[in-house]
């Protein structure tokens, strides 16, 4: 064996078997394998007697050498197989010198495992017959011939790194439908050509080609699904040229990615795909990209969007005489002919976990000004390199290896070519910035054909031309997160607490309420007589006459009276008919009239006393009422309901819940600043003021609570204290980025930028993040005029009546892309976290003009939110677009789109990008309201089990009344009753003032039939003011079917 440079390695095939071999002379035919990769034969094996039951033991063992820096490459070994061909040797004639053969079959063997990692595989493979060959029309039962085959390499080609961060590019060209008239199968012969660049090793692209595209006329639909096939020529077995379990299938016009998938287009694409005239090549080429070609792949998709797939043909003519039976090609240095090119959007590539994109795509004239401006492409495949393609056609076969070393090679001696016949004259980079000025003029550059001189282009938009074209990778670009293990029940989620009391309720229990308060009543009554009259009865008896009795009753009347014990009576009594009249009569709200009044107190009299004579005539049984069990809520989920509240507009519940925090621990000074924050997203200055110096009185020395204080100050026009504040935060905290900032722009920053400098350098080296930076001299600039202050109180608007419904908290942004701070992006981060919106305007013009800052996505993330907040949605798309441009996969980005199409009414588009928020590996600042959100969308939709997996989701990180109620809702709809009075029930824990907890506890209650429940939560449904009609109506209508539900008569 040939020793191996230290850069190639050695690739070994043994065949060792063969099975159910058949050929042409006799039951035991001699026979030979041959091996052959990239078009050389790398050996042939013994010639090996078949035995009568049709195996063969080749053990036959070939190699080639792969180098990476030249010769067999990875991208050979992706697209190329190893082609093993079965001969077999007839028996010499009388008066034959040589032995003849005749080839049986062809097997193919994909080297793909290889790019997996793997070092060594065993597989059978079948061997597919030639022509006339007798493994060809095997009788049904008859087991194919296939061979044995092991492929070894001593150690991996790929690295655990390229391994990972590799990926493995499939383009699969499936055919061109509704080609120009001109296109025709008699006439001279014609090379179809599909080619695109791609990115393989670092930015360097390496052309994809497809040759021998075949003309066919319409009449019916091509087969699915068929076979993908191998891009090489001269394939001898026709089944060979079939790429192992690979298939086209199809599929519906509306699930593809291209541009032909609306249902207008269905019409035009049955015709084409039927009738017209097309173009097949059922051909898939593979690339293998590296790392970085990963990376550049990735980032060249996002800053381009779309990629040009360039479409020619090439004219085929016979040979001069003497080479008969050979073709050759046309000399021709012109623009390619029929020069078309079709404008694949790969951004769907971007989206998390997509690994496919398959469509249609109409085919354009190429022209260099509407293909640099689509695709940011200066060259192109076919004209840049026409000449050596031509040379090259008869070669026949798609990134065939001389087809691809000329090329390459060719363009390098093309472009240098091309630079010495510049000198003099211009260079490539003037060249290149002509080409850049032509886009903004309306005069076409010379050289460059106007459309008008591309009449041969122009025909397949006249004809309606289009590709299908599918590009697949072995790796997601951008992964997806794996989908979270969720408990199966409801129940396993909710977290354990003590049982609650039961507590019955309804008209009926309120009847029996009322009976019990007057059976005590009468005892306490009938008490009080034994204690005045005791003696008296008993020495009289039953001899006790009407006035004496008369007399006993005014007495105690007197000292009922006297004692207070009647009004105490009374006020006993009182509980228990309010009950009746809320849960009996259903009157929670003040009459309208005083004629209604006293109609309802006669009818009450009535039937109180009704009741009175029933309750006297019974017994008088000693209940006990249990006692009542609070659910505990910890100050983090306070914290959250009222950030829910705040997001929703329900300000004066948040304000409840910011306010049961100070009373739970009034010495707590983030409880201040939160609610000092909330007063100014609510706009309520003075409020936040006291906030804010109330947590610096419990400390004086807490940095945030100065700045905070100095910001109010700045809001309210008082700069003197403003300036008193931000000195003292920053002689408290010298490091502090925020409090130099706010204290002046001039001598302070400068002094910080310097520091930053310094700081970055030494960040650099030591690989963490500094956060601060020290002043050389913290006395230098702190004295600052009022000038500057009074500066940004002229300069900030006014944005009285804002809409606070899209506010999400902007300070984790930083946290997805890592782009370099700045001192004014840390700030603007502090103030959007507490709500100081109105003082950043500053901070953002100052981050624009900053050497080390200027427009970056988060920038542009902060001005959308700002624009969100005023429900400028023109505005916030803006920005959101140059966002997207900066940072395309800034989960951020997404979540901020989802809101912006969320609030203005798109809830498609909103859906959208929630999906593709949540489908990120990191996640969004505020994935909280993404996931309810979404979840609404979902039962919007009706698409309950979307909606409950997403509410699940969300109830698992961060639960709440609203996650639980969502949760509820859709469990109901999917007819899980018992899961989603579960939900239900604690969302009704965590909050008890929400009436639509109470309508859907009220309607899982009715469907259970379960009167008693379903009548109390109806009730306070009613109380709290269902505003959902047509929840309300449902509920109706569910009490009509059960017959109970509603006690009001």
């Amino acid at each position: 064996m040939e020793q191996v440079p230290a850069t190639g390695r050695l690739v070994q095939i043994t065949v060792t078997d063969g099975y159910d071999v058949k050929g042409f002379k006799g039951e035991t035919p001699v026979t030979f394998i041959r091996a052959e990769f990239n078009q050389v034969v790398l050996g042939d094996s013994a010639k090996i007697t078949v035995s009568p039951e049709g195996t063969a033991k080749y053990n036959f063992t070939s190699s080639f050498e792969f180098n990476p820096e030249g010769g067999i490459t990875l991208d050979d070994i992706a697209h190329k197989p190893v082609f093993l061909t079965m001969s077999e040797v007839l028996p010499k004639e009388k008066k034959q010198k040589d032995e003849k053969t005749l080839v049986l079959g062809q097997a193919v063997v994909d080297l793909l495992p290889l790019l997996e990692g793997e070092s060594s595989f065993e597989m059978k493979v079948p061997l597919h017959p030639v022509p006339g060959s007798p493994l060809e029309n095997l009788r049904p039962g008859v087991k194919q011939c296939s061979l044995a085959v092991k492929v070894f390499v001593a150690e991996p080609l790929l690295t655990t790194a390229q391994v990972l961060g590799g990926n493995l590019l499939k383009v699969t060209l499936e055919a061109a439908y509704s080609v120009p008239e001109s296109f025709i199968p008699l006439g001279p012969l014609q090379n179809y050509m599909v080619g695109l660049q791609v990115p393989s090793l670092g930015e360097k692209d390496y052309p994809i080609l497809f040759k021998n595209g075949t003309l066919k006329l319409g009449g019916e639909r091509e087969p699915v699904p068929r076979p993908k096939k191998w891009p090489i020529a001269n394939i001898l077995a026709p089944g060979a040229n079939n790429i192992p379990d690979a298939f086209i299938v199809g599929g519906p016009y509306e699930e593809e990615e291209g541009e032909l998938n609306h249902p207008e287009d269905r019409e035009f694409r049955n015709q084409a795909e039927c009738i017209k005239k097309r173009i097949i090549w059922d051909l898939e080429s593979r690339c293998y990209l590296d790392p970085p070609a990963v990376v550049s792949f990735q980032k060249r998709i996002g800053d381009c969007r779309l990629w040009p797939v360039e479409i020619t043909r090439v004219p085929l003519v016979t040979a001069p005489k003497g080479k008969a039976g050979k073709l050759d090609k046309i000399e021709d240095e012109s623009q390619p002919s029929f020069h078309g090119v079709a404008y694949v959007n790969m951004v769907p590539l971007l989206y998390p976990g997509v690994k496919r994109i398959r469509g249609a795509f109409h085919v354009y004239p190429y022209l260099d000004s509407t293909v640099y401006e689509k695709t940011k492409c200066l060259s192109s495949l076919f004209r840049d390199t026409a000449h050596h393609i031509i040379q090259n056609n008869k070669i026949g076969g798609i990134n065939s290896p001389l087809a691809k070393v000329v090329v390459s090679k060719n363009l390098k001696e093309d472009k240098t070519a091309k630079e010495k016949e510049m000198d003099g004259r211009f260079k490539p980079a003037d060249a290149q910035a002509a080409s850049i000025k032509s886009q903004s003029s309306d005069t076409p550059l010379d050289g460059e054909p106007p459309l008008s001189h591309n009449l041969e282009g122009q025909q397949y938009v006249e004809a309606g031309t289009y590709i299908v074209l599918e590009i697949e990778l072995d790796k997601a670009l951008v992964p997806k997160r794996m989908p979270e293990e969720l408990a199966r029940r409801v129940k396993e989620m909710i977290p354990p607490r003590p049982p609650l009391t039961r507590r019955t309720g309804g008209a009926q229990k309120a009847v029996s309420d009322y009976h019990t308060q007057i059976k005590n009543i009468s005892r306490s009554i009938l008490d009080e007589y034994h204690r005045m009259f005791g003696k008296q009865v008993t020495k009289l008896g039953s001899d006790i006459d009407s006035e004496t009795l008369e007399e006993q009753k005014c007495q105690l009347n007197y000292e009922l009276n006297c004692s207070g014990k009647y009004f105490a009576f009374k006020e006993q009594l009182k509980h228990a008919v309010v009950k009746i009249v809320r849960e009996k009569y259903l009157k929670t709200t003040s009459f309208e009239s005083q004629e209604e009044l006293q109609t309802f107190i006669s009818e009450l009299y009535v039937f109180l006393v009704d009741q009175m004579h029933v309750a006297l005539n019974q017994t008088m049984p000693d209940d006990v009422q249990g006692a009542i069990s609070t659910i505990p809520t910890s100050s983090e989920q306070l914290r959250l309901f009222a950030f829910e509240a705040e997001v929703n507009e329900n300000f004066e519940m948040a304000a409840v819940y910011y306010e049961e925090r100070l009373v739970r621990e009034p010495q707590n000074l983030d409880h201040w600043i939160d609610y000092g924050a909330f007063c100014l997203l609510t706009e309520d200055n003075i409020k936040a003021q006291e906030c804010f110096r109330k947590a610096l009185s419990l400390n004086e020395s807490h940095i945030h609570s100065l700045l905070l204080c100095g910001v109010l100050a700045v809001m309210m026009e008082n700069y003197e204290q403003a300036e008193i504040f931000f000195e003292d935060a920053t002689c408290l905290e010298p490091t502090s980025v925020v409090a130099w900032t706010l204290l002046a722009p001039g001598p302070a920053l400068s002094i910080l930028d310097e520091f930053l400098e310094e700081s970055s350098k030494l960040q650099s080296e030591s690989q963490e993040p500094i956060l601060g930076a020290q002043p050389q001299d913290p006395t230098v600039g702190l004295k600052t005029s009022n000038t500057f202050l009074k500066e940004i109180s002229g300069k900030k608007e006014a944005s009285k009546g804002q809409d606070s419904s899209a506010f999400l908290h902007a300070s984790p942004y930083f946290g997805v892309s890592q782009a370099p701070t700045t001192i004014f992006m840390e700030t603007i981060r502090f103030l959007m976290k507490v709500n100081a919106v109105q003082y950043m305007h500053r901070a953002l013009a100052h981050e624009v003009l900053c050497p080390q800052g200027g427009p970056s996505c988060e920038y542009y993330l902060v001005l959308a939110q700002t624009h969100l907040l005023k429900k400028d949605f023109a505005k916030t798309e803006e920005y959101l677009q140059l966002a997207a441009q900066m940072d395309y996969l800034n989960p951020n980005v997404w979540g901020l789109k989802g809101h912006l199409y969320f609030l203005s009414g798109n809830h498609a588009e909103a859906k959208a990008c929630y999906e593709r928020t949540i489908s990120f590996v990191v996640d969004a600042s505020e994935m909280h309201f993404i996931f309810l959100r979404l979840g609404l969308i979902y039962l919007e939709e009706k698409e309950y089990e979307k909606a409950k997996k997403t509410y699940m989701q969300v109830c698992k990180r961060s639960p709440s009344c609203l996650t639980w109620l969502g949760l509820g809702i859709a469990c109901y709809r999917l007819e899980e009753l018992t899961e989603a009075e579960d939900a239900l029930s604690e969302a009704n824990a965590l909050n008890n003032y929400n009436a639509e907890v109470w309508a859907y506890l009220a309607l899982v209650c009715l469907k259970a039939g379960r009167q008693l429940e379903a009548e109390q939560a109806y009730k306070y449904t009613i109380k709290l003011k269902l505003k959902d009609e047509a929840l309300l109506a449902e509920i109706h209508m569910v009490q009509e079917t059960v017959g109970f539900g509603n006690p009001s008569f």
